[in-house]
């Protein structure tokens, strides 16, 4: 059994269209974008649809649940292995991001995740995954 350890989290670049989505992650919400003219969500966050190209979209919480859709053990990339994924949510959009507080070898594809938020450098909180407990 190898627990997922806990490593340095880089410090997002945050501008004024990100603001509000590394303010809610602080909250602890995670926030995906909506497109308001053809309701499609969609990530990682633009400020047009890449569905319609409409520029009418906005900042939406998200359920924070999801499902594991493929990962990596990065075990040579520095001092300390980490699980990269692509966690697709349960609004459809997908994500890359960490895996945390699991055991590697129980991770599989489909697996159902959670979002969790850890420290980065400079304090910012950054939305990662953990298995879920409860289906």
């Amino acid at each position: 059994m190898t627990m997922i350890p806990e490593r340095p989290l880089p410090a997002p670049i945050v501008d004024v269209f990100t603001a509000p989505f590394w303010q809610a992650a602080s909250e602890g919400v995670l926030l995906i974008r909506r497109c308001k003219a053809c309701g499609e969500a969609h990530w990682y966050p633009r400020p047009f649809c890449p569905h319609c190209a409409s520029d009418d979209t906005q900042w939406v919480p998200a359920s924070g649940r999801g499902t594991i859709y493929s990962f990596t053990v990065a075990r040579k990339a520095g001092p300390v292995p980490y699980v990269l994924a692509y966690v697709t949510l349960d609004e459809g959009v997908t994500m890359l991001t960490n895996l945390v507080d699991g055991e590697v070898e129980a991770l599989h594809i489909g697996q159902r995740v959670q979002v969790t938020f850890r420290a980065g450098e400079g304090g910012a909180a950054i939305a990662v995954f953990t298995p879920c407990t409860t289906p």
